[in-house]
């Protein structure tokens, strides 16, 4: 269990999801905020480091469609093994966010990027062609309504 933890702390920062256009899944109202989430790679490419250890660089985009600033309110992970048992979720606020030293706020028709490259001990390799998972960001725009996309997760080893 705590190897699939490590996997799972992996896909976390802001997710380490694969945009495909088949899997995406945003909910919003028209005339409202709207958001879309890319992430590059894709699929995420495990680098060995040596021994044990895989970075995992990634470039994150959060973008708004709908033409209304969006606050990010909530970004989380839910991770599956082989088969869709669940083995981690994780989320964070937009307080946790701002720690991070990242933006929340888009602006109308703008974007935030993010670039991870978090190296995790990996120790059984196996775990590499049996995670998926989703990230899902969820935010507000300026008039109050609410916003979402949903992406799948995928993880590669290089």
């Amino acid at each position: 269990m705590k190897r699939l933890v490590l996997i799972a702390l992996i896909l976390v920062p802001l997710a380490c999801a694969t945009h495909r256009p088949d899997s995406a899944k945003s909910k919003t109202t028209p005339g409202h905020g709207e958001i879309t989430l890319t992430i590059t790679p894709n699929p995420v490419l495990a680098n060995s480091a040596g021994g044990s250890a895989y970075d995992f660089p990634i470039d994150v985009v959060v973008k708004e469609t709908g033409g209304h600033p969006v606050t990010i309110d909530r970004v989380s992970a839910n991770v599956y093994a082989g088969g869709g048992i669940p083995v981690a979720t994780e989320s964070y606020d937009a307080a946790k966010i701002q720690s991070l030293g990242f933006a929340t706020t888009i602006q109308a028709k703008g974007e935030v990027r993010y670039h991870f490259d978090p190296r995790k001990d990996v120790p059984d390799e196996r775990l590499f062609s049996s995670v998926y998972g989703d990230v899902r960001v969820e935010g507000t725009d300026d008039n109050g309504s609410r916003t979402s996309t949903t992406t799948t997760i995928t993880v590669k080893k290089k």
